[in-house]
């Protein structure tokens, strides 16, 4: 065979190979997830009841009033820091990642603990007295970051840790707040993989769909 019927076969079986991974079969992957699966190839995106996204059930949001079940703290604030304004440093790490300090790192311990001068003054206020001022019983989830720290879900236990500050904010029964809680309970995944878990954005809009209960 000569060198120009090789290169032509050669272009040829480029140009095939190109149109079936590089066109057919991304458009027929589109499609598949459009037709079957349309939540979660858009993003996961949840919307409240004016029908506007507001979040994506993947993605976690910072939650810090008391009229609200808390998210898990982050690294990087939930990537919501202004990368022209970062005075905190909180984007260091990129949009997602872990703080990677040990168990026995004076900064993670400030930021749990709290940190006091030598008179006594605080000077910063760590996670753990933040919580138990309002009431709120620590947890592992509440206290730590994720590996990502842009986890969406905390545990059952550390929202049902929140029921008495949120009802309180609200003006609700606790035994509304706690059947709310276990409405939006994600078990686990095929009832073997993972842990139950309780993703935050749809709690809180649930909770805001939540009326008061009447009194009898």
């Amino acid at each position: 065979m000569s060198f120009v019927r090789e290169a032509g076969r050669a272009v040829r079986s480029t140009f095939v190979l190109w149109v079936l991974t590089a066109l057919i079969y991304p458009f027929v992957m589109i499609a598949i997830g459009q037709i079957a699966f349309p939540f979660q190839a858009n993003g996961s995106l949840i919307n409240n009841a004016q029908g506007q996204p507001i979040g994506s059930a993947l993605i976690g949001q910072p939650f810090t009033s008391d009229r609200y079940f808390n998210s898990r703290p982050s690294t990087t604030n939930y990537s919501t820091a202004d990368p022209k304004a970062d005075s905190l440093g909180v984007l260091k790490t990129g949009v997602s990642g872990a703080s990677n300090l040990a168990p026995s790192n004076p900064a993670l311990l400030d930021r749990i603990r709290g940190q006091s001068d030598l008179d006594g003054k605080t000077t910063i206020v760590g996670d753990i007295p933040r919580l138990q001022k309002a009431g709120v019983k620590p947890t592992a989830d509440l206290v730590y970051t994720s590996g990502s720290s842009l986890d969406p879900h905390i545990t059952p236990e550390a929202a049902k840790a929140q029921i008495d500050r949120v009802a309180k904010a609200r003006g609700l029964q606790p035994n509304q707040i706690e059947a709310l809680i276990t409405q939006n309970t994600e078990n686990r995944f095929l009832g073997i993989f993972g842990e139950p878990g309780v993703n935050v954005l749809k709690l809180n809009l649930a909770l805001d769909a939540l009326k008061p209960a009447r009194a009898s």
